[in-house]
């Protein structure tokens, strides 16, 4: 039976600190797209995107005569691409996800939780349709969806460890898995293969602390998840940095592998590293060549 006055607690905590993470995502947001507003394609649309000289295989009809006449040059007016995508996330908020190894460093739900929404909010600006998966909120369009977004977002989970929810992802969307992926990794493969069944493309952003990686231990120690569902006391910690390493590296590989064959991406981030750094290659992924 879970005790609900822990989790309750939690959700409280989580709900104080909306607005502060709200404000550091739009920070991070204009720090990676100052004065942009995503989505810059050529295509059909009705908004002016700006003027090309005209190229071969254009068609008379296409040139902005106007335009023209005030150069010796041929122009094309072209507008922007206003198709929007509709962008699933999968925000991994279960308690392996409430690690930070030193004080000074996020946790790792933290982190997860700043650059998903700092993405949510460059994709809305360009008009992309955003949801969360595993929570009662389909992708749609405009601010408003992503202030839902960051409300759901802040909310703790009771489970230790989670998988990826794919069950109800749209076909040919675009998806964003954020986790320490420390869970079943034979289910997260399934959830990969699942989503690429439906046609969805996406990327995986692996988030560890840098301890995890290190494994520096030594001597007697007690490993204990966060949840406190999983327990191991060792009298010689570094006879098994070796095997853990070992093993983390193979888990990474696996994820990368899987990834590759169902067209994703992925990429390891790390809690110390930079969450702009974070946010600019996910939003690359995204808002890249279609």
């Amino acid at each position: 039976m879970i005790d609900a006055l822990p989790l309750r607690s939690r959700a409280e905590d989580a709900t104080a600190q909306l607005a502060p993470l709200l404000a550091r995502a739009e920070q991070l947001a204009l720090a990676v797209l100052p004065g942009g507003h995503g989505r810059k394609r050529a295509g059909n649309g009705d908004d002016f995107w700006q003027y090309r000289p005209v190229q071969a295989g254009d068609t008379l009809r296409m040139i902005d005569w106007r335009r023209s006449a005030r150069s010796d040059s041929q122009f094309i007016r072209q507008k922007e691409w206003q198709i929007s995508q509709s962008v699933h996330f999968w925000v991994d908020r279960a308690q392996s996800m409430q690690f930070a190894s030193e004080p000074n460093l996020p946790q790792k739900m933290e982190r997860a939780q700043l650059v998903a929404l700092a993405i949510a909010v460059l994709l809305a600006r360009g008009g992309e349709r955003v949801g969360l998966s595993g929570e009662n909120l389909p992708p749609r369009a405009g601010m408003k969806q992503v202030q839902r977004f960051a409300e759901l977002l802040v909310m703790p989970k009771s489970e230790d460890f989670a998988t990826p929810d794919v069950s109800h992802m749209q076909r040919n969307a675009f998806a964003v898995f954020v986790s320490d992926f420390l869970g079943d990794i034979d289910e997260v493969e399934a959830r990969l293969h699942e989503a690429a069944f439906k046609g969805v493309h996406g990327v995986c952003l692996h988030v560890l602390d840098p301890m995890e990686e290190s494994f520096p231990f030594r001597g007697r120690a007690v490993f204990r998840s966060v949840g406190g569902t999983v327990e191991h006391e060792t009298l010689q910690a570094a006879d098994l940095a070796e095997r853990y390493r070992a093993r983390l590296a193979e888990r990474k590989a696996r994820l990368e592998s899987t990834c590759r064959k169902t067209g994703w991406q992925y990429a390891c981030h790390h809690t110390n590293e930079s969450a702009q750094a974070a946010v600019m290659w996910l939003y690359n992924v995204i808002e890249g060549p279609k």
